[in-house]
């Protein structure tokens, strides 16, 4: 179950400050292996900070078939709107979650030691015609980028998430611009 902080109240202890999300998931998160939890964190700490309640467990397609079917194919009955799945090498987690399902289906390609995820990303995003999935970068980026597609597909219908997409992108464009002017300012300053 998420995580979310916690509102404060002096009377909480100093280092308790989360609180377990109750909310009804609306993003299902799976990964293949607990070994890919290091890069779906940045999607975790992503849905987060833009207030999305998520459920994430570990359904492998190949040692767990018979869960990865049930998971993918209740998804809808349960809830969730969009599903995530992470997978590294073979990689077929996100579309057999997507052969599930009606619902949005993100794959994260994770990288991998052997090719780099370049098995993880062709096997993720050559899907056969007729059952899609939305594929991002390999690795962090990829997962971070997940997390906003989300948002991005639930703020069709949600202006609240809408205004939050919109100011994520302000704070974007305010630091490149504050970049910009160190890196001018450190450059007018060598010459």
């Amino acid at each position: 179950m998420a995580r979310r902080p916690k509102k404060s109240d002096a009377s909480d202890a100093a280092d308790d400050n989360t609180e377990v999300d109750t909310r009804q998931p609306i993003v299902g998160i799976v990964m293949g292996s607990d070994s890919d939890f290091p890069i779906v964190v940045g999607c975790i700490e992503t849905l987060e900070e833009f207030d999305i309640p998520y459920e994430a467990r570990v359904i492998s397609a190949h040692r767990t078939p018979d869960k990865a079917h049930k998971f993918a194919s209740t998804a809808r009955l349960k809830g969730f709107r969009i599903l995530i799945a992470a997978a590294g090498g073979a990689a077929h987690l996100a579309g057999v979650v997507a052969s599930l399902t009606t619902l949005p289906v993100i794959g994260i390609p994770i990288q991998t030691e052997t090719l780099g995820g370049a098995d993880s990303l062709y096997s993720t995003v050559q899907m056969p015609a007729g059952v899609p999935v939305a594929t991002v970068a390999i690795g962090k980026a990829g997962a971070v980028n997940a997390a906003l597609l989300a948002a991005e597909i639930l703020a069709l219908n949600d202006d609240a998430m809408h205004d939050r997409l919109q100011a994520f992108r302000a704070n974007m464009r305010r630091t490149v611009a504050e970049k910009n002017a160190r890196l001018r300012e450190r450059i007018a300053n060598n010459s």
